[in-house]
Protein backbone atom coordinates (compact mmCIF):
# COMPACT_ATOMS: atom_id res chain seq x y z
CA UNK A 1 0.00 0.00 0.00
CA UNK A 2 2.51 2.18 0.85
CA UNK A 3 4.71 1.54 -2.62
CA UNK A 4 1.18 2.37 -4.32
CA UNK A 5 0.87 5.35 -2.19
CA UNK A 6 4.12 6.71 -3.27
CA UNK A 7 3.86 6.20 -6.65
CA UNK A 8 0.32 7.92 -7.30
CA UNK A 9 1.87 10.79 -5.51
CA UNK A 10 4.64 11.08 -7.93
CA UNK A 11 2.34 10.39 -10.53
CA UNK A 12 -0.19 13.50 -9.23
CA UNK A 13 2.65 16.16 -9.07
CA UNK A 14 3.91 15.87 -12.50
CA UNK A 15 0.15 16.45 -13.47
CA UNK A 16 0.04 19.86 -11.19
CA UNK A 17 3.15 21.01 -12.97
CA UNK A 18 1.94 20.60 -16.12
CA UNK A 19 -1.31 21.79 -15.38
CA UNK A 20 0.19 24.99 -14.15
CA UNK A 21 3.05 25.08 -17.27
CA UNK A 22 -0.03 24.78 -19.53
CA UNK A 23 -1.95 27.77 -17.76
CA UNK A 24 0.86 29.98 -18.22
CA UNK A 25 2.39 28.88 -21.58
CA UNK A 26 -0.19 27.10 -23.00
CA UNK A 27 0.11 25.93 -26.45
CA UNK A 28 0.12 27.96 -29.76
CA UNK A 29 0.49 30.87 -27.68
CA UNK A 30 -2.75 30.52 -25.89
CA UNK A 31 -0.97 30.78 -22.54
CA UNK A 32 -1.72 33.50 -19.97
CA UNK A 33 2.10 34.65 -19.84
CA UNK A 34 2.08 34.82 -23.58
CA UNK A 35 -1.42 36.47 -23.87
CA UNK A 36 -0.07 39.16 -21.37
CA UNK A 37 3.59 39.58 -23.08
CA UNK A 38 1.19 40.19 -26.43
CA UNK A 39 -1.33 42.27 -24.84
CA UNK A 40 1.93 44.68 -23.35
CA UNK A 41 3.34 44.36 -27.14
CA UNK A 42 0.36 45.24 -29.00
CA UNK A 43 -0.55 48.27 -26.28
CA UNK A 44 2.84 49.72 -26.76
CA UNK A 45 2.34 49.25 -30.64
CA UNK A 46 -0.99 50.69 -30.46
CA UNK A 47 0.64 54.13 -27.90
CA UNK A 48 3.63 54.45 -30.78
CA UNK A 49 0.78 55.30 -33.13
CA UNK A 50 -1.60 57.11 -31.49
CA UNK A 51 0.56 59.22 -29.69
CA UNK A 52 1.12 61.74 -32.27
CA UNK A 53 -2.40 62.31 -32.72
CA UNK A 54 -2.82 62.23 -29.04
CA UNK A 55 0.03 64.76 -28.97
CA UNK A 56 -1.77 66.87 -31.49
CA UNK A 57 -5.61 67.08 -30.12
CA UNK A 58 -4.33 68.09 -26.55
CA UNK A 59 -1.61 71.14 -28.29
CA UNK A 60 -4.63 72.06 -30.18
CA UNK A 61 -6.74 72.84 -27.00
CA UNK A 62 -3.77 74.54 -25.45
CA UNK A 63 -3.72 78.31 -25.09
CA UNK A 64 -0.38 80.87 -25.60
CA UNK A 65 0.08 80.33 -21.28
CA UNK A 66 -0.26 76.84 -21.45
CA UNK A 67 2.77 76.21 -24.38
CA UNK A 68 5.13 77.92 -22.13
CA UNK A 69 3.90 76.93 -18.82
CA UNK A 70 6.43 73.62 -17.69
CA UNK A 71 3.65 72.15 -15.33
CA UNK A 72 1.30 71.56 -18.68
CA UNK A 73 2.27 68.39 -20.48
CA UNK A 74 -0.58 67.21 -22.14
CA UNK A 75 -3.82 68.31 -20.50
CA UNK A 76 -4.68 71.93 -20.76
CA UNK A 77 -6.15 73.87 -17.74
CA UNK A 78 -8.80 75.15 -20.17
CA UNK A 79 -9.93 74.95 -23.90
CA UNK A 80 -8.78 77.39 -25.93
CA UNK A 81 -11.15 77.30 -28.87
CA UNK A 82 -9.33 80.90 -30.47
CA UNK A 83 -6.83 78.45 -32.14
CA UNK A 84 -9.44 76.23 -34.03
CA UNK A 85 -10.76 80.16 -35.25
CA UNK A 86 -7.68 81.34 -36.08
CA UNK A 87 -6.49 78.10 -38.16
CA UNK A 88 -10.34 78.09 -39.83
CA UNK A 89 -9.60 81.33 -40.96
CA UNK A 90 -6.06 81.12 -42.14
CA UNK A 91 -6.74 78.02 -43.86
CA UNK A 92 -9.33 79.44 -45.93
CA UNK A 93 -11.37 76.37 -44.93
CA UNK A 94 -14.02 76.91 -46.78
CA UNK A 95 -12.61 77.07 -50.20
CA UNK A 96 -10.01 74.66 -49.61
CA UNK A 97 -12.75 72.04 -48.18
CA UNK A 98 -14.19 72.19 -51.77
CA UNK A 99 -11.34 72.05 -53.93
CA UNK A 100 -9.91 68.96 -52.08
CA UNK A 101 -13.50 67.33 -51.89
CA UNK A 102 -13.99 68.18 -55.80
CA UNK A 103 -9.98 66.13 -56.28
CA UNK A 104 -10.83 63.57 -54.12
CA UNK A 105 -14.31 62.52 -54.93
CA UNK A 106 -13.25 62.63 -58.78
CA UNK A 107 -10.13 61.03 -58.34
CA UNK A 108 -11.64 58.16 -56.46
CA UNK A 109 -14.41 57.58 -59.25
CA UNK A 110 -11.62 57.42 -61.52
CA UNK A 111 -9.25 54.89 -59.57
CA UNK A 112 -12.60 52.71 -59.06
CA UNK A 113 -13.68 52.46 -62.85
CA UNK A 114 -9.80 52.26 -64.16
CA UNK A 115 -8.21 49.58 -62.13
CA UNK A 116 -10.95 47.50 -61.69
CA UNK A 117 -11.00 47.14 -65.38
CA UNK A 118 -7.97 46.52 -65.45
CA UNK A 119 -7.54 44.42 -63.45
CA UNK A 120 -10.16 42.15 -64.43
CA UNK A 121 -8.25 41.83 -67.92
CA UNK A 122 -5.25 40.66 -65.83
CA UNK A 123 -7.06 38.42 -64.09
CA UNK A 124 -9.17 36.85 -66.45
CA UNK A 125 -7.48 36.92 -70.06
CA UNK A 126 -4.56 35.48 -71.49
CA UNK A 127 -2.46 37.23 -74.13
CA UNK A 128 1.20 37.85 -75.24
CA UNK A 129 2.83 39.85 -72.61
CA UNK A 130 0.49 40.15 -69.86
CA UNK A 131 3.07 38.82 -66.59
CA UNK A 132 5.49 41.54 -68.57
CA UNK A 133 2.56 44.51 -68.53
CA UNK A 134 1.62 43.81 -64.40
CA UNK A 135 4.98 43.52 -63.65
CA UNK A 136 5.15 47.01 -64.84
CA UNK A 137 2.27 47.87 -63.02
CA UNK A 138 4.11 46.51 -60.17
CA UNK A 139 7.30 48.31 -61.15
CA UNK A 140 5.19 51.68 -60.15
CA UNK A 141 4.30 50.80 -56.93
CA UNK A 142 8.32 51.04 -56.26
CA UNK A 143 9.22 54.16 -58.37
CA UNK A 144 8.14 57.27 -56.32
CA UNK A 145 6.18 59.93 -57.82
CA UNK A 146 9.25 62.49 -57.23
CA UNK A 147 11.47 60.73 -59.83
CA UNK A 148 8.76 60.86 -62.42
CA UNK A 149 7.38 64.70 -61.93
CA UNK A 150 9.91 66.46 -64.18
CA UNK A 151 8.77 65.38 -67.13
CA UNK A 152 5.11 65.13 -66.32
CA UNK A 153 5.13 68.82 -65.30
CA UNK A 154 6.48 69.31 -68.48
CA UNK A 155 3.61 67.73 -70.78
CA UNK A 156 1.19 69.10 -68.32
CA UNK A 157 2.72 72.35 -68.91
CA UNK A 158 2.64 71.59 -72.66
CA UNK A 159 -0.81 71.01 -72.69
CA UNK A 160 -1.67 73.88 -70.32
CA UNK A 161 -2.91 72.36 -67.63
CA UNK A 162 -0.93 73.99 -64.96
CA UNK A 163 -3.08 75.59 -62.47
CA UNK A 164 -6.03 72.78 -62.80
CA UNK A 165 -6.75 70.40 -60.86
CA UNK A 166 -6.52 67.90 -64.45
CA UNK A 167 -3.00 66.67 -63.60
CA UNK A 168 -4.45 65.36 -60.49
CA UNK A 169 -7.91 63.56 -61.87
CA UNK A 170 -7.06 62.54 -65.35
CA UNK A 171 -4.31 60.22 -64.53
CA UNK A 172 -6.84 58.09 -61.94
CA UNK A 173 -9.16 57.32 -65.24
CA UNK A 174 -6.31 56.13 -67.06
CA UNK A 175 -5.25 53.51 -64.53
CA UNK A 176 -2.28 55.71 -63.29
CA UNK A 177 -2.82 57.82 -60.50
CA UNK A 178 -1.61 58.24 -57.36
CA UNK A 179 -0.82 53.98 -56.30
CA UNK A 180 -2.83 52.69 -58.95
CA UNK A 181 -0.41 50.00 -59.41
CA UNK A 182 -1.94 49.40 -55.98
CA UNK A 183 -5.30 49.20 -56.98
CA UNK A 184 -5.18 47.58 -60.20
CA UNK A 185 -3.07 44.41 -57.56
CA UNK A 186 -6.21 44.71 -54.91
CA UNK A 187 -8.82 44.82 -57.77
CA UNK A 188 -6.89 41.51 -59.33
CA UNK A 189 -6.63 39.58 -56.32
CA UNK A 190 -9.82 39.46 -55.63
CA UNK A 191 -10.75 38.37 -59.45
CA UNK A 192 -8.37 35.42 -59.21
CA UNK A 193 -10.47 33.74 -56.67
CA UNK A 194 -13.58 34.07 -58.46
CA UNK A 195 -14.94 30.71 -60.31
CA UNK A 196 -14.56 31.19 -64.41
CA UNK A 197 -18.17 29.61 -64.66
CA UNK A 198 -19.32 32.87 -64.34
CA UNK A 199 -17.76 33.81 -67.44
CA UNK A 200 -19.34 30.51 -69.21
CA UNK A 201 -22.61 31.22 -67.53
CA UNK A 202 -22.64 34.79 -68.91
CA UNK A 203 -21.88 33.58 -72.51
CA UNK A 204 -24.36 31.34 -72.56
CA UNK A 205 -26.75 34.19 -71.70
CA UNK A 206 -25.16 35.90 -74.82
CA UNK A 207 -23.29 38.28 -72.54
CA UNK A 208 -20.04 40.02 -74.33
CA UNK A 209 -17.04 40.24 -72.36
CA UNK A 210 -17.58 43.97 -71.30
CA UNK A 211 -21.43 43.52 -70.42
CA UNK A 212 -20.50 39.97 -67.87
CA UNK A 213 -17.53 42.38 -66.11
CA UNK A 214 -20.19 45.34 -65.64
CA UNK A 215 -23.20 43.64 -64.59
CA UNK A 216 -21.87 40.79 -63.50
CA UNK A 217 -18.28 40.39 -62.40
CA UNK A 218 -17.77 44.12 -61.08
CA UNK A 219 -20.85 44.13 -58.76
CA UNK A 220 -19.51 41.16 -56.76
CA UNK A 221 -16.21 43.07 -56.07
CA UNK A 222 -17.57 44.77 -53.39
CA UNK A 223 -14.85 44.28 -50.64
CA UNK A 224 -12.25 45.51 -53.60
CA UNK A 225 -14.00 48.58 -54.17
CA UNK A 226 -14.52 49.34 -50.90
CA UNK A 227 -11.34 48.67 -49.49
CA UNK A 228 -9.76 50.80 -52.86
CA UNK A 229 -12.27 53.65 -52.20
CA UNK A 230 -11.24 53.96 -48.84
CA UNK A 231 -6.89 54.28 -49.44
CA UNK A 232 -7.62 56.57 -52.72
CA UNK A 233 -9.77 58.53 -50.41
CA UNK A 234 -7.44 59.01 -47.66
CA UNK A 235 -4.20 59.48 -49.58
CA UNK A 236 -5.59 61.81 -52.38
CA UNK A 237 -6.75 63.88 -49.20
CA UNK A 238 -3.96 64.41 -47.72
CA UNK A 239 -1.32 64.42 -50.65
CA UNK A 240 0.66 67.40 -50.47
CA UNK A 241 3.77 66.87 -53.08
CA UNK A 242 1.64 66.46 -56.53
CA UNK A 243 -1.08 69.66 -56.01
CA UNK A 244 1.94 71.72 -54.52
CA UNK A 245 3.75 71.12 -57.71
CA UNK A 246 0.73 71.60 -60.41
CA UNK A 247 -1.31 74.24 -58.44
CA UNK A 248 0.29 77.63 -57.84
CA UNK A 249 -2.38 79.80 -57.11
CA UNK A 250 -4.06 80.47 -53.96
CA UNK A 251 -7.80 80.39 -54.74
CA UNK A 252 -7.28 76.72 -55.96
CA UNK A 253 -5.36 75.52 -53.17
CA UNK A 254 -6.29 72.24 -51.33
CA UNK A 255 -6.22 72.25 -47.70
CA UNK A 256 -2.79 70.03 -47.33
CA UNK A 257 -1.08 72.93 -49.27
CA UNK A 258 -2.90 75.77 -46.68
CA UNK A 259 -1.01 74.31 -44.01
CA UNK A 260 2.42 75.59 -44.41
CA UNK A 261 1.12 79.23 -45.59
CA UNK A 262 -1.27 79.15 -42.49
CA UNK A 263 0.98 82.13 -40.65
CA UNK A 264 1.48 83.83 -43.91
CA UNK A 265 -2.02 84.12 -44.39
CA UNK A 266 -2.54 85.46 -40.79
CA UNK A 267 -0.18 88.40 -41.06
CA UNK A 268 -1.14 89.09 -44.44
CA UNK A 269 -5.25 89.45 -43.37
CA UNK A 270 -4.96 89.61 -39.35
CA UNK A 271 -8.04 89.73 -37.58
CA UNK A 272 -9.53 89.33 -34.16
CA UNK A 273 -10.13 86.52 -34.08
CA UNK A 274 -6.10 85.12 -35.45
CA UNK A 275 -5.28 87.60 -32.15
CA UNK A 276 -4.98 86.78 -28.25
CA UNK A 277 -6.64 88.59 -25.30
CA UNK A 278 -3.29 91.04 -25.50
CA UNK A 279 -3.68 91.43 -29.22
CA UNK A 280 -0.89 89.41 -30.45
CA UNK A 281 -0.74 87.11 -33.54
CA UNK A 282 -1.89 83.17 -32.72
CA UNK A 283 1.39 82.05 -34.64
CA UNK A 284 2.28 79.55 -31.94
CA UNK A 285 2.80 75.45 -32.52
CA UNK A 286 -1.50 75.36 -31.05
CA UNK A 287 -2.62 76.99 -33.97
CA UNK A 288 -0.61 74.69 -35.71
CA UNK A 289 -2.06 71.52 -34.68
CA UNK A 290 -5.55 73.30 -34.80
CA UNK A 291 -4.85 73.67 -38.55
CA UNK A 292 -3.83 70.22 -38.96
CA UNK A 293 -6.75 68.56 -37.01
CA UNK A 294 -9.34 70.41 -38.65
CA UNK A 295 -7.27 69.35 -42.07
CA UNK A 296 -7.56 65.40 -41.47
CA UNK A 297 -11.38 65.73 -39.80
CA UNK A 298 -13.31 65.31 -42.58
CA UNK A 299 -11.23 62.39 -43.43
CA UNK A 300 -11.57 60.83 -39.77
CA UNK A 301 -15.12 61.19 -39.83
CA UNK A 302 -15.42 59.13 -43.18
CA UNK A 303 -13.47 56.42 -42.17
CA UNK A 304 -14.55 56.20 -38.64
CA UNK A 305 -17.78 55.29 -40.40
CA UNK A 306 -16.53 53.08 -42.81
CA UNK A 307 -13.92 50.73 -40.43
CA UNK A 308 -15.48 48.03 -39.79
CA UNK A 309 -16.66 47.36 -43.58
CA UNK A 310 -13.41 48.42 -44.54
CA UNK A 311 -11.56 45.73 -42.42
CA UNK A 312 -13.55 43.14 -43.37
CA UNK A 313 -13.06 44.04 -47.20
CA UNK A 314 -9.23 43.56 -46.13
CA UNK A 315 -9.77 39.81 -45.21
CA UNK A 316 -12.02 39.20 -47.98
CA UNK A 317 -9.25 40.59 -50.34
CA UNK A 318 -6.61 38.13 -49.46
CA UNK A 319 -4.58 41.25 -48.53
CA UNK A 320 -3.88 39.52 -45.20
CA UNK A 321 -3.31 35.93 -44.22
Amino acid sequence: MKIETANSENRTKPNVLETVKRFLLGNHLRGFVIRICMYILLIDLAFVFLYPFIYMVTTAFKSPEDLVDITVNYIPKGFYIKNFIAAYRSLNYNTGFINSTIVTTFSVIGHLISCSFIAYGFARYKFPGRDVLFAMVILTLIVPVQVLIFPLYIQYAKLGLINTYYPLIVPTYLGFGLRGGLFIFIFRQFYLGLPFELEDAAKVDGCNAFRTYWTIVRPIAGASTLVSGVLAMVWHWNDYFEPNIYINQSARYLLPANLPNMYAMMRRAPTDEMKTDEGELLTNGAVAMAGTFLVILPILIVYLFLQRKFMQGIERTGLVG
